[in-house]
């Protein structure tokens, strides 16, 4: 059992100039399992692979109570959010999410929800000189999630609040302008939604039984009290923040059928089998979250490596996308691989790991791949042009996304 000496110099600067690669180039020239870093002054240690996955959510190792920074927690999750409880307060507000985010019929109806804007959206694009894939998507998966919610939106806010919704996305891992963006966004989502809340509750507003705002206003915690407005606020964005940012798996999607236009005919054709792995693959090969961290619970020991506690622990999600012992020829676009074998839960992490119904996994993971699925099918079969533009991805920008948005020319669908 060892303690490797903690670099002297701070390497948040180099976070932000390196971006994604950050990480994974430290884990290649690493010689231990570990990386060690100093990250806003604090012990920081990295970790990677399926055993480090099933390490990392376990709670006796660690937790995420004052783990995320305050400007993660301003802009991307909110205060007093499910991301920052641990124990019996998680396992009771989680339950409240998987009620809405797991069973079946509630994915199937939130993807026709969703479906069905598309459909309509794409009637509008025809007409339009123009497309930029990115920002219809967000503007799509806002109005279809919002109508599943039970969230009155009209039909004029719905580009303003998708550009409110993506903002909170895009801006959460960078200083300078996308962040104060991104609170800017957050101040005025938490209420119009807290003020949503509050007139539910007194019976000025009736939303559909059931429904996300009905569940979130009804919700008792552990304790039993209801949430405050300000927090049930916070908790429904963090129910359609997410779906919103399927905008991002979007443009990749379409990237991917822009450079590798072979998997456009089994996904027009309507092969399930195909449709599920193509979607895995875009999870896998495109970046989205960077890594995703917690404090160590005591003082522990990772493969010989000590880990202080109170240490800030972090696992290495894009790296371990991008493994190569895990996927053979990581950055090869193949979504075959996942027709090759069953690939286990903790190996593929574009949204973290562990076991949603229990852990910190996102609850609404099953929601991102569905909606994904729905969406990459009518993806290939519109037709359009896609004019000279900027697609490169670059790993600097946490959220990245092709520089573009993905422009399209004369959208009309074929299928």
């Amino acid at each position: 059992m060892r303690t490797s000496p903690l670099p002297a110099a701070d390497h948040t600067g180099s976070l932000l100039l390196e971006g994604y690669a950050w990480l994974p180039d430290r884990m290649r020239r690493a010689a231990s399992p570990v990386v060690r870093a100093r990250l806003l002054g604090r012990h920081t240690v990295a970790l990677r692979g399926p055993d480090a996955v099933r390490f990392f959510y376990d709670e006796r190792h660690v937790n995420r109570r004052e783990a995320v920074p305050e400007p993660v927690r301003s802009t991307l999750f909110g205060h007093g959010a499910i991301h920052t409880l641990d124990g019996e307060a998680h396992r009771v507000r989680k339950a409240m999410f998987l009620s809405l985010l797991t069973p079946p019929a509630r994915v199937a109806d939130l993807v026709e929800h969703v479906t069905d804007a598309w459909d309509e959206a794409v009637d509008a694009w025809h007409g339009q000189p123009e497309t930029v894939l990115f920002d219809e998507a967000a503007k799509v998966l806002t109005a279809g999630v919002c109508r599943w919610a039970g969230i009155p939106l009209e039909r004029d806010r719905t580009q303003a609040t998708a550009q409110d919704l993506v903002a909170l996305v895009d801006g959460f891992a960078t200083p300078g302008v996308r962040h104060w963006r991104a609170r800017r966004a957050r101040v005025r989502c938490e209420a119009w939604l807290a003020d949503l809340v509050e007139k539910v509750r007194d019976g000025e507003t009736e939303v559909p039984e059931g429904s996300a705002v009905a569940t979130v206003a009804d919700h008792r915690e552990a304790d039993g009290r209801p949430l405050d407005a300000q927090t049930a606020a916070v908790e429904l964005l963090n129910i359609v923040r997410p779906t919103v940012a399927v905008s991002w798996f979007v443009a990749f999607a379409a990237h991917a059928l822009h450079r590798w236009p072979e998997n456009r005919a089994p996904l027009r054709a309507g092969d399930a089998a195909y449709s599920a792995a193509f979607v895995h693959e875009v999870r896998r090969f495109y970046p989205f979250a960077p890594f995703t961290g917690g404090r160590a619970a005591a003082d522990l020991y990772w493969k010989g490596e000590h880990i202080p506690a109170g240490g800030l622990v972090l696992l290495d999600l894009y790296g371990q996308n991008h493994d190569a012992e895990l996927w053979g020829d990581p950055y090869r676009f193949r979504p075959e691989r996942f027709l090759e074998r069953p690939v286990e839960r903790d190996e593929l992490v574009p949204q973290g790991g562990d076991d949603p119904s229990t852990g910190h996994r996102c609850p609404g993971e099953a929601v991102t791949i569905t909606l994904l699925e729905a969406l990459a099918v009518r993806l290939s079969r519109l037709e359009y042009g896609v004019p000279v533009q900027d697609l490169t991805i670059p790993l600097r920008r946490i959220p990245t996304r092709p520089r573009s948005g993905f422009r399209m020319t004369g959208v009309r669908s074929v299928a």
